[in-house]
């Protein structure tokens, strides 16, 4: 069988109006909602000038042309893995040559899963914030942990039914964008004068700490990497067009903001909102009603961008296995609920700890600025395997570590400011992924395989020796083995001498994950015809592995086309033309005291082993029906003990060790 996932996917590279709505709602919620605090967040406790107005603007124009147009509309776009993107899809291209970048690739995607609990607090609240101007006295902390608790409650029942919304209403709150710009910018038209670079080389060399201002310029480019890792639902060509769009809607929005802050040159910024000061008092409740809209989609977006990234990561082996479910028929819609609820804690934690968005924007960007540099990184490796030339890799590394090692040096002044916490919580991130990463490499590589070909005799006799019970009429181990006629020592183990498993047909079936996201493909090898057999499944890394669902349907397949009988070996249910049963055995391995472990790797699988009591168990991941499954615990012998002498001494010799008791009076 060789099936290519589709799931709609089709022809999702064709440009057609549904594309770009649908883009417009799925992946520019987070630079989309920018406006809502960027210029806010520049101004800040400063004095408003025209230098500052001018080089804040130019400096954002010059951010969302480089960064985001240049690097990952035009760039990285490219990069596309069967039609998906995201940093693992990036590595899963780059893997094969450079298995030694997941490195990387870990880091990138844990600092987007702390990116993912700051989001939704920042935009929410930004948006929320807005009714201060109609009523000064409103606490916004308990609306806001309200929105978002009711946003992650909801995703468990899926959101296709609002997904199907969230187009029309982004493309309202960037048309809205646009004309409150536009209305805006007559105020002070020469502010459209911040298109020069000059403005911005000026703010950032001669302004007064101006370097340290990208802090805050880099909050309207933070959704970049949403623009790559939703590739695979909108293509190619729908991103870049409406990214047209939306950068033009953007830059009128920023530019009224300008020109409406310089009407109020040589003050302090105080309470106002520049984004909220566009609108007029009477347009205003309908406006705080779309920005909220908005808010609430841009925090949709990382959520379920969360949750592709932990549903990849449990695929590729560096996070444990978690349950993964699927609530409704929408391409890319899963909700995982543990990682439901770590952002739910983190979101909540966030709006309680800052309260205020200012106080959020002194520590949002941090984490999301090491993400982008590591994507820098493994872009550059993959255009290295297209065999562009080396010069103008090299050229683009260096420029694009010095905007991005620029933006990072000015965002380090966030650390005090709560900056530590979403690097906290990256590196929290980071190490269940190292660990478990680490773990399973040393656990595979110290893995005793034996050949099949040594017990396909003593399988055969086992299988027709009547003095021994029948276990199963079919027995099917799950092996990590790549190669056709190996299998781990413990599986014979298991079947020769933990408990003699008598068996008509031996099964042993492997998954190999494949570095492309939809393939769906096995491969079957008779090694003795209806006595032993392997099946080899060839999985993408976005596909969910129902491996009870899949091996029914290989075993329907085979009885169709003649290749094994199925039918049980029991004369009286063999006259009936009644199916054998069928049993999974699964081992579970535990470390073995037998070990002399050095400390570093004796630390590393105690971490491992307590990840793996806390994850999922192996036949709930593989979708086993576990009314079938047997599970049987195995010692794992990672470096047996050294050779050691043990003295045999006879009983006159023996007694000689043994303390003399004194009578009792």
């Amino acid at each position: 069988m060789s099936t290519q996932h589709k799931n709609g996917h089709g022809h999702i590279d064709s440009l057609t109006i549904g594309g770009l709505v649908i883009a417009l709602g799925i992946i520019y919620g987070d630079i989309g909602t920018s406006p809502l605090y960027v210029l806010k967040a520049i101004i800040g406790d400063k004095i408003i000038t025209k230098e500052l107005i001018y080089g804040g603007l130019s400096c954002i124009f010059w951010t969302l042309t480089l960064q985001t147009t240049v690097k990952y509309v035009i760039i990285t776009l490219r990069a596309d893995n069967n039609g998906e993107g995201g940093i693992f899809s990036l590595y899963a291209l780059v893997k094969r040559r450079r298995p030694h970048l997941i490195f990387p690739a870990i880091v990138g995607g844990c600092a987007l899963l702390a990116d993912g609990v700051i989001t939704p607090p920042i935009s929410v609240a930004s948006a929320v914030e807005g009714l201060r101007i109609i009523r000064p006295d409103i606490h916004t902390v308990p609306i806001v942990l309200f929105i978002i608790t009711l946003l992650f409650l909801v995703q468990r029942g899926g959101t296709s039914l609002v997904g199907k919304a969230f187009g029309p209403i982004m493309f309202i709150w960037f048309g809205m964008l646009a004309v409150l710009g536009i209305q805006n910018i007559p105020h002070h038209v020469d502010v459209l004068n911040c298109l020069k670079p000059y403005y911005a080389y000026n703010l950032l060399v001669n302004y007064p700490q101006g370097f340290w201002i990208l802090g805050a310029v880099f909050l309207c480019t933070t959704g970049a990497e949403a623009l790559y890792s939703d590739l695979g639902h909108c293509g190619r060509k729908n991103i870049r067009i409406s990214w047209i769009f939306v950068k033009s809607c953007l830059m009128l929005n920023y530019f009224g903001q300008g020109a409406q802050m310089l009407t109020m040159e040589g003050k302090y910024l105080g309470s106002v909102n520049p984004f909220y000061s566009l609108m007029t008092p009477e347009f205003l409740p309908y406006g705080i009603v779309v920005a909220t809209l908005a808010a609430i989609i841009a925090s949709q977006a990382l959520i379920s961008g969360s949750f592709t990234l932990i549903s990849e990561a449990v695929r590729l082996n560096v996070w444990p296995k978690v349950a993964v479910k699927y609530p409704s028929d929408l391409k890319g819609q899963l909700y995982v609920p543990s990682a439901n609820w770590i952002l739910w804690a983190g979101c909540m934690w966030v709006v309680i700890y800052f309260r205020e968005s200012s106080n959020m924007e002194a520590a949002y960007g941090l984490a999301i600025t090491i993400a982008m540099l590591s994507t820098t990184f493994l872009l550059s490796n993959y255009l290295l395997n297209l065999k562009v030339n080396k010069f103008l890799v090299a050229t683009l590394l260096l420029v694009y570590i010095t905007i991005e090692g620029s933006f990072l040096v000015a965002n380090l002044l966030k650390f005090e400011h709560g900056g530590w916490f979403s690097l906290l919580l990256s590196s929290f991130f980071i190490f269940v992924m190292w660990i478990w990463f680490k773990g399973r490499k040393i656990k595979n590589r110290l893995t005793e395989f034996v050949s099949l070909k040594t017990y396909i005799p003593v399988l055969k006799q086992l299988s027709e020796d009547n003095t021994i019970s029948k276990y199963s009429t079919h027995l099917v181990y799950l092996t990590s083995a790549d190669t056709l006629f190996e299998v781990e020592s413990k599986v014979m183990y298991s079947i020769l001498q933990k408990r003699p498993k008598r068996a008509d047909i031996y099964w042993f079936v492997h998954i190999n994950v494949d570095e492309k996201p939809y393939t769906m493909e096995y491969k079957v090898e008779h090694i003795v015809p209806n006595d032993i057999i392997k099946i080899d499944f060839r999985l993408g890394f976005r596909i969910e592995q129902k491996i009870n669902f899949y091996f029914r349907k290989v075993v329907e397949e085979l009885v169709k086309n003649k290749e094994v009988d199925v039918t049980s070996r029991y004369t009286s249910l063999r006259e009936q033309n009644i199916t054998g049963d069928f049993r999974f055995v699964v081992l579970k391995r535990h470390l073995s005291h037998e070990n002399e472990l050095s400390g570093y790797e004796r630390w590393i699988m105690d971490a491992y082993f307590t990840l793996d009591r806390l994850s999922l168990s192996e036949e709930k991941a593989f979708g086993l029906d576990t009314s079938s499954v047997t599970v049987e615990k195995v010692p794992l012998v990672i470096s047996p003990m050294k050779e050691f002498k043990l003295k045999r001494v006879f009983d006159e010799a023996f007694h000689q060790y043994e303390p003399k008791v004194e009578p009792a009076e």
